[in-house]
């Protein structure tokens, strides 16, 4: 493997079952492992999904996954951890529960199913159907670029309710994998095959009435809701993965000849550097100061400040470190490689233009003048 890829086992608890994994592994492998570790819980505050994330936690299992695996993997532990997760939580039928037990355990993964087939961000214009036949609820739609689709064992389907773009006629659903109707095609990536990625289709699928996750209408809302903490375990996954190939790049600086030195003796070089750990810790510091926000009152604009923050951080580093690497960057695994998969950072979870519209819309509470202090 190339040292810009070079991977350091994670410290602490868990680290051992990591460990024995290869960096190769995939999503559901990883996954597995986790919760095998009891490393899973540690994302949520006490250990229960359904208190949220706890930061901290969060940004720990993202780290330590990040520091060994493809990004393809890490983000499949991601939208487990950060969304899909504390969604199933909200169910209170047996089989939710069921389904949330053995994902935390790493017994099964599970899908967030929100993007359509027709749809894409536009959520409200999804075609998704769910309807109610006697005391079965009836799913019939796609949905497109679905991580752990191809490894899950059960979808979270969010449907449409009733016509309209209102936001509450639309629900989310526990499909099981298994279920007569669901047919899943993994996506024509390589670069997001170890992420499970595929596309769904729902052909009429029946399921019991109390396989509804949340209240029924309430499917947009809940998205959200959790949808900003997706945003908040991206920025820090952002930060550990800017750090990492930062550090990786460095030291491929300071080993490569040049003239009577090394490429790190280049003033120019170390200027492009320097700027790339100014954006790392930009995003940092946002992190911090928006993470409690996200993660205890989902806080929209704090968490598209995030989402937007994060992919132009990771953009900016990736592209330059890929020109700093030179013709090495372009082996098997290299920088490269992994820039082409960073780019997601600036699609997945909300578009760049979307979160930017999003921040736009809050301008005239941004630009509040804050109070003054009390100078008498």
């Amino acid at each position: 493997m190339p040292d810009a890829l070079r991977r350091e086992p994670p410290a602490g608890p868990g680290r051992s079952l990591l460990d024995a994994l290869p960096a190769t592994a995939s999503g559901s492998q990883v996954w597995a492992a986790l919760g095998r570790g009891g490393l899973t819980a540690r994302a949520y505050r006490d250990g229960a999904v359904g208190a949220g994330v706890d930061p901290d936690g969060l940004a720990g299992v993202l780290s330590a996954v990040d520091a060994r695996f493809s990004i393809a993997a890490t983000l499949s532990v991601s939208v487990q951890l950060a969304t899909a997760l504390p969604l199933l939580a909200t169910g209170t039928s047996p089989a939710a529960r069921s389904a949330l037990e053995q994902a935390l355990a790493g017994r099964a993964t599970v899908t967030l199913a929100a993007t359509d087939v027709t749809a894409g961000t536009d959520l409200t214009a999804l075609r998704t159907q769910v309807r109610t036949e006697g005391d079965a609820l009836v799913v019939t739609g796609g949905k497109n670029w679905i991580a752990n689709a191809t490894t899950a064992a059960h979808h979270l389907v969010l449907a449409r309710q009733r016509p309209g773009r209102h936001f509450t006629a639309f629900t989310w659903v526990l499909v099981p994998a298994d279920a007569p109707g669901v047919r899943v095609t993994a996506a024509d990536s390589a670069l997001f095959a170890d992420s499970g990625a595929g596309h769904l289709t729902f052909d009429g699928v029946r399921t019991g009435r109390d396989h509804v996750l949340g209240r029924a209408g309430f499917g947009l809302p809940l998205f959200a809701r959790h949808i900003a903490t997706e945003r908040l375990a991206g920025a820090q996954w952002a930060v550990s993965l800017c750090r990492r190939t930062l550090r990786d790049t460095q030291h491929h600086l300071s080993t490569r000849a040049h003239g009577d030195g090394t490429l790190w003796d280049l003033d120019a070089v170390r200027q492009r550097f320097a700027r790339c750990l100014l954006r790392l810790r930009e995003l940092q510091a946002l992190v911090a100061e928006c993470g409690d926000a996200v993660a205890a009152r989902h806080d929209a604009t704090a968490a598209a400040t995030l989402k937007a923050a994060a992919g132009a951080t990771v953009g900016e580093v990736l592209n330059e470190c890929g020109q700093l690497w030179g013709a090495a960057g372009f082996s098997t695994g290299g920088i490269q490689e992994v820039r082409a998969q960073a780019a997601l950072f600036g699609i997945g979870g909300g578009a760049n233009e979307v979160v930017l519209g999003a921040l736009a819309d809050a301008s005239d509470a941004l630009l509040a003048e804050p109070a003054r202090p009390d100078l008498r």
